[in-house]
């Protein structure tokens, strides 16, 4: 049961939701990650011309000299990004720990089905499962 701030029109006071349903409106609230919820316009905005005049720059301490990096920091390889999201290391031999080398990206299907039945592995993905409904919110 949710009480309403203040009354609708019609009178409605409270609201009876189904636990998903106020799941549903709880999470519609919430803003997606790494939004800006601040928005400036005019002088104050991000690009505008005269925002260097108005907006007051940080001080720099003059008894440290500014750190300024060597080098900018390198791209991680495809391979170490696939370790890092994927979980899976291209980069050693499962059987003996030893480091691989790539040779070649097979791009082409017409060569990547004849591999893989050469191998005896199927050449198509399997069939998706139809999707579950949720069992969020089932009694014990």
């Amino acid at each position: 049961m949710l009480q309403l701030k203040s009354p609708w029109r019609d009178g409605t006071t409270h609201l009876r939701l189904s636990p998903l349903e106020f799941m549903q409106r709880l999470a519609a609230l919430v803003p997606r990650p790494r939004l800006h919820l601040i928005r400036f316009h005019g002088v104050l905005a991000p690009h505008a011309g005269l925002r260097a005049a108005i907006v007051p720059g940080t001080l720099e301490k003059a008894s440290e000299p500014a750190h300024e990096p060597a080098h900018a920091a390198a791209r991680l390889s495809w391979a170490r990004l696939l370790k890092r999201v994927f979980d899976i290391d291209i980069e050693h031999c499962p059987a003996c720990g030893g480091t691989l080398k790539i040779i070649a990206a097979i791009e082409e299907p017409a060569v990547i089905v004849r591999i893989l039945t050469h191998l005896g592995l199927p050449a198509r993905a399997p069939p998706r499962s139809p999707a579950r409904l949720p069992e969020l919110f089932q009694a014990a």
